[in-house]
């Protein structure tokens, strides 16, 4: 009773961080049951978590554009800009993609940075600065793929990363020997850091959770990486898709939660005032975050132009919304200082599994879109109700 107790509590006062989780699992369990076991079946999560590649790439982007209190409106059509330059460098000037995808990438960080140098120097409201970036680069699309609409891509390097998979070593019992090892890794490396978090926090005398439920949370996130694992290596294994997701959040992890730099983008979200009188240099880290977006954007296009193996006039439509409503989703405040690139990648997968699931059931478009935006309504009433329980 006491474990439970304190489990209640822990899960209590922090809700913002487990709410998710839990929303996501009953979501799954929901689907699962109304289409009869098809949605848990490895085909449909491996689609599905390709198909939210893209957009969590995005969100990790915008929720630490949010966190610092701004906003980024260009970065869907900025991806879709990006990812038909691809497609030009590769099937009209013949260059290889591992040319193409650093070209792309220091184009989006230049994108990103200029958008940086009129909102931190100019002082140009983001709104306003992306939004005529939104017009530009929505032009910009028109304009590169006016003659044929569609620019097909024919470079399987390219194509297999939004429709490959990694190598597989062997097989056993039908499961992907590389995917369960990588798993396998996944899930140690998991507890060593929880297990050394957890030593850190005593070593300084900061509150922690008892052995016996830190030892159930270690079991119970454990299993759930296991089963994924397991899920995966009964289809294809991980994709390459999967696997520049988890780089990324790996990436942006450390540096939000290990690095000074970090620490200053949460400071500067909190209170810029405050941040700029301990001598943060705000400027800097609102331009180093939209230069971060601008090439999480040109990674993004790549993602989207490889699944569809073509760049048309229409990509990167409405990515922006979507990658906006999955940070909110993912526990990002509208007030900005809170986020995690954790929560923000559970977010695209909770919208991703929304549709995914809805699609299954034959639910038709317009309902889809409203449940979406109900769920999005739901993210942010919560997000300002647990900020009224802090004050």
């Amino acid at each position: 009773m006491k474990l439970f107790n304190e489990a209640k509590g822990l899960i209590k006062h922090n809700i913002r961080d487990y709410g998710m989780y839990i929303a996501l699992i009953v979501i799954m369990i929901t689907f699962t049951i109304l289409t009869d076991g098809l949605f848990m079946s490895s085909r449909n999560i491996s689609n599905l978590l390709d198909s939210a590649g893209y957009i969590a790439v995005l969100a990790v982007g915008v929720m630490l554009v949010i966190v610092i209190r701004h906003i980024d409106l260009s970065i869907g059509f900025l991806a879709g800009f990006l990812g038909a330059i691809a497609a030009i460098l590769l099937t009209q000037f013949g260059l290889s993609v591992y040319v193409v995808i650093p070209i792309i990438l220091v184009l989006g960080i230049l994108a990103g940075s200029a958008t940086g140098f009129l909102v931190a120097k100019v002082g140009i409201p983001a709104f306003v600065a992306t939004l005529a970036g939104w017009l530009i680069y929505r032009g910009a699309i028109l304009l590169v793929t006016e003659k044929s609409g569609t620019i097909i891509i024919n470079d399987d390097a390219f194509n297999a990363i939004g429709n490959g998979y990694i190598p597989s070593i062997m097989e056993i019992g039908g499961l992907h020997l590389l995917s369960l090892i990588l798993g396998a890794v996944g899930i140690l490396f998991y507890i060593y850091s929880a297990i050394s978090n957890r030593r850190n926090k005593v070593k300084y005398n900061f509150a922690v959770v008892s052995k016996p439920l830190f030892v159930i949370q270690l079991v119970f996130v454990s299993a759930i990486m296991a089963y994924i694992t397991w899920l995966l290596a009964g289809y294809n294994g991980f994709s390459w898709t999967m696997i520049i997701i988890l780089l990324v959040v790996l990436v942006y992890h450390f540096i939000t939660t290990k690095t000074v730099i970090g620490r200053h983008i949460y400071a500067v979200g909190s209170n810029p005032e405050a941040a700029h009188l301990t001598g943060i240099n705000v400027s800097k880290i609102t331009f180093l975050v939209f230069g971060s977006m601008g090439m999480l954007s040109a990674l993004s296009g790549i993602l989207f132009t490889s699944r569809l193996q073509s760049a048309t006039t229409t990509a990167g439509t409405l990515f922006e919304l979507d990658a906006i409503a999955a940070a909110f989703v993912g526990g990002v405040s509208a007030a900005g200082g809170v986020g995690k690139v954790t929560g923000a990648i559970i977010g695209a997968i909770v919208m991703a599994t929304l549709t995914n699931g809805m699609n299954l059931m034959g639910v038709g478009i317009a309902p889809q879109y409203i449940i979406r935006g109900g769920v999005l309504a739901l993210a942010v009433i919560f997000d300002v109700m647990t900020r009224r329980q802090r004050a």
